[in-house]
């Protein structure tokens, strides 16, 4: 179960087919920002010796899959380069609250609100588009996200009780339904 409170638009699929270039694009950013977010957990957190493990590991896998689609490009002919973000994942951290151990527990839950809805979007495009090798990249990718998204959640249920925990998570999916939901000029993978 992935936690969110919305699924895709049906309009997400037909504009990112129509920009499968800028989408990966984007896909490689989001994986490096993915393991430099755990990274950076394990740096501010290190007296929570329960987060160390599960997040050197999930670091390891994102930079790998930054690997894999850094080579799509290559292959594709797309130039790796800087490229605007949505605001998705600002807006998100901007409901991150300052005191603890509430900010841990959000910046926890955020990750993995952001990897199930990674999760949902590869889902759409192993289904949706007809190039068969990005549609099994997408598919090969699917296990890992859904995966990151239970260790974060199962890492925030650690952090303080599970009730306490899930009720923060629905929280969360509602305002992330929302910031999902708002126009974007651009195709991102985590944009409308």
């Amino acid at each position: 179960m992935l936690h969110l409170a919305s699924e895709t638009a049906s309009g997400w699929l037909p504009n990112a087919a129509a920009h499968l270039n800028e989408v990966l694009l984007d896909h490689a950013h989001c994986e490096k920002k993915a393991a430099g977010a755990a990274v950076k957990l394990l740096f501010s957190y290190p007296h929570h010796r329960f987060l160390q493990e599960p997040l050197a590991e999930l670091a390891r896998e994102e930079l790998e899959h930054f690997q894999q689609v850094l080579g799509v490009l290559d292959e594709r002919g797309v130039r790796y380069e800087t490229i605007k973000p949505s605001p998705y994942g600002m807006a998100l951290h901007g409901l991150v609250r300052r005191d603890e151990p509430g900010r841990l527990l959000d910046l926890l839950l955020i990750s993995a609100l952001i990897e199930a809805r990674s999760c949902e979007r590869f889902q759409i495009l192993a289904d949706g588009i007809a190039d068969a090798a990005l549609a099994d990249l997408y598919r090969s990718l699917l296990a890992c996200e859904a995966r990151h998204h239970g260790v974060y959640f199962d890492l925030a249920a650690c952090l303080v009780d599970r009730e306490d925990s899930e009720a923060r998570l629905d929280e969360l999916a509602r305002a992330e339904a929302e910031i999902i939901a708002r126009p974007c000029e651009w195709v991102r993978m985590h944009a409308g």
